[in-house]
């Protein structure tokens, strides 16, 4: 295979951005050779705006099966990710899913077996681990010379929505459309580079508050606390409703103190690891000699264009993904026990019981209530 035909199922305000990213030829070994939407709107949306020969479905599995695709990217609403994914692993085609990997674990382990019996490339649409800031993180982390992680405490509360925003279609911010809010639609890279970086945690405590800040049903305020199996702690906190916003991420390790914010990596570098300064120190108010440095990175960030070429080069060359389709399941795995905390009104341990949090969303999900759906797509540059 020298060039890829990719289909993309499902083309509102992610989807249509993708398509045009696709068809003005960003991303080297992929073509555009079709989309699907279930809007016909959206379809004539395609028709007008994407290249001529690029054919159009009202049903994405119809477009699984016309035999115009080799791979697919899924960037339909939430809970039909898994869905679709399953379908085109199961026909024969590689699969690419827009974040969340799905709404519960649950239906994302089912997908990720789907996934273990195929022989086609599954992937997740985690462009912030292609974040040079964050990678260059994870290598340091990797390489050990950090020591043991003591602390993490990550401010994301950058991702200020207006009241239109959530009004724009029916099926956000509804726990039966969307499956749940600021966790689900905006934090999944957040709480993906969590896990990728600090490792999973073992308990959660969590207080989703359900509209805080806006009209919706599902939480646009969240403050979680987290307990890791080293003795290691967390806080996560994340809104749709501050603004201005924070983005800051300070994480402790034996040998000192990194934080990422406005782009730049900051380390305050210890000259010696802090568990062995307090058990020899013979000073009670003495504190290990520090070295405040910027960490230098290579500066490249190529986002969601760095997720399709690593795809591309997976399937055409068997290179390495940006994140493979079945690590969605880990970063999925704190909200989900973040929402089971908080309806609970107790503290969660990882694993948690999968039936139990099925049972409280489905609670929900009856009682939910779908708005007008206005039609509206704000841009297509790539924004949630």
């Amino acid at each position: 295979m020298k060039e890829i035909r990719l289909g993309i199922i499902g083309i509102g305000g992610m989807g249509s951005g993708h398509a045009l990213s696709i068809a003005e030829g960003k991303v080297p070994g992929i073509r555009l050779s079709a989309v699907a939407d279930i809007r016909k709107e959206r379809l004539k949306w395609a028709e007008k705006e994407l290249p001529a020969g690029i054919k159009t479905y009202s049903d994405g599995r119809e477009m699984i099966d016309s035999g115009e695709c080799d791979a697919v990217l899924i960037a339909t609403p939430h809970y039909y990710h898994p869905e679709f994914v399953i379908y085109a692993l199961e026909h024969g085609l590689h699969a690419l899913s827009e974040k969340p990997a799905g709404v519960y674990t649950k239906q994302v382990r089912r997908m990720n077996e789907a996934a273990e019996k195929s022989d086609k490339v599954f992937a997740i649409m985690f462009n912030q681990r292609t974040n040079c800031v964050y990678r260059k993180l994870h290598e340091m982390i990797e390489s050990g010379e950090l020591g043991a992680m003591k602390r993490v405490n990550w401010i994301i509360t950058d991702w200020y929505r207006t009241q239109s925003y959530y009004d724009a279609a029916g099926w956000k911010a509804t726990w039966d459309g969307e499956g749940g809010g600021v966790l689900l639609n905006q934090c999944p890279h957040q709480l993906d580079l969590l896990q990728w970086l600090c490792g999973m945690p073992s308990k959660v405590r969590a207080f989703c508050h359900e509209a805080k800040w806006h009209d919706i049903e599902v939480e646009d305020d969240v403050t979680a606390y987290l307990e890791f199996e080293n003795g290691a702690t967390g806080v996560f906190v994340t809104t749709t409703g501050d603004a201005p916003g924070t983005n800051r991420l300070e994480l402790t390790f034996e040998m000192g103190k990194i934080v990422c914010e406005n782009g730049k990596l900051i380390f305050d570098r210890l000259k010696e690891n802090e568990r062995e300064f307090c058990r020899t120190s013979e000073n009670g108010f003495a504190k290990p000699e520090t070295e405040h440095t910027e960490i230098e990175t290579d500066g490249m960030n190529e986002q969601h264009i760095g997720v399709f070429k690593a795809f591309a080069d997976r399937i055409l060359n068997g290179g390495p993904l940006i994140a493979e389709g079945r690590e969605g399941i880990n970063g999925l795995t704190l909200s989900n026990a973040m929402y089971l905390s908080s309806w609970l009104d107790k503290t969660v341990d990882i694993p948690f019981d999968e039936d139990l949090f099925l049972q409280e969303l489905d609670k929900r999900r009856k009682l939910s209530k779908k708005k007008e759906d206005k039609g509206i797509v704000f841009d297509t540059k790539g924004t949630y």
